[in-house]
């Protein structure tokens, strides 16, 4: 690995933050396993309309926050979302879907190695077996072979692991252009960009325009999948900054658990003697 000088080293962190806007940029990303949900991006619009308010906001940066937001929605409503609907009119939907498919390929390596660090064996098979099946018989990814034989796709973070580890998720923050986040989700991923095989190719081959490139796809893929959903989370709302708020943290919540119920949430069940 060729050693960074320090003007590279300010354009790898531009590219971070190209990237960042790709996986965040939207703030309700796409659900994975579930993408991403992103990665596969199952979410439900009734649902997404319906959240609320989580009880626990822990906000204590709330008027910073709110008018970062705002300023991210204005770039939304003027760059983002405009562009997402010509993506979306411009390739057809197999396309778009193999699009998709490539993009989850391509975090094959960091989804294992979280998979790994959360001592998840079952999940990190299942990754190996994926990437295996979808870059071979799914021709390089275009294709999701696996989940048509029973393996869907799991989007697993460096956020995810560190909760696992125990890790507090710290203050919520909406970063600029990068949308909602929290101290220990910022700090996942930094350190997946650094960590991930693509980006660091790209990087110390001069093909920058790789992780340009991947960073516009997702971008523009997960914004398009989520234009009538957050539309209607907006003209819903009472408060849509509170409403964007609870949805990243279920989100969130929901990746931790891998999809299992919080049993925090569950009703008390009385001990009849």
């Amino acid at each position: 690995m060729s050693r960074l000088s320090a003007t590279h080293l300010l354009h790898r962190t531009a590219l971070a933050t190209a990237l960042a806007l790709a996986v965040t940029a939207v703030p309700v990303a796409a659900q994975d396993n579930a993408a991403a949900p992103s990665p596969a991006l199952n979410v439900d619009n009734a649902a997404l309309v319906a959240a609320g308010p989580a009880e626990d906001v822990n906000d204590p940066l709330e008027p910073v926050n709110r008018a970062i937001f705002w300023v991210n929605e204005g770039l939304d409503v003027v760059i983002i979302r405009p562009a997402a609907k010509v993506y979306r009119t411009v390739l057809p939907t197999p396309v778009q879907k193999g699009v998709r498919n490539v993009l989850r390929n391509l975090r094959s390596p960091l989804d294992l190695t979280n998979q790994l660090l959360q001592g998840d064996w079952h999940g990190a098979g299942d990754v190996l077996r994926r990437f295996t099946i979808n870059t071979t018989i799914g021709l390089g990814g275009l294709m999701d072979v696996a989940a048509d034989h029973g393996m869907p796709y799991e989007y697993e973070s460096l956020d995810q692991t560190l909760a696992v580890w125990g890790i507090p998720e710290g203050p919520y923050l909406v970063l600029p252009l990068l949308g909602p986040s929290s101290v220990r989700d910022a700090t996942g991923f930094v350190g997946e960009y650094f960590a991930d095989p693509v980006s660091n190719y790209a990087s110390n081959t001069d093909q920058d325009w790789i992780t340009l490139t991947r960073g516009t796809l997702t971008a523009l893929d997960t914004r398009a999948e989520y234009i009538e959903a957050l539309d209607d989370v907006k003209r819903n709302s009472f408060d849509y900054y509170a409403s964007m708020r609870s949805l990243y943290r279920q989100r969130r919540d929901g990746w931790i658990r891998d999809g299992k119920p919080d049993v925090e949430q569950m009703p008390d069940i009385p001990d009849y003697e």
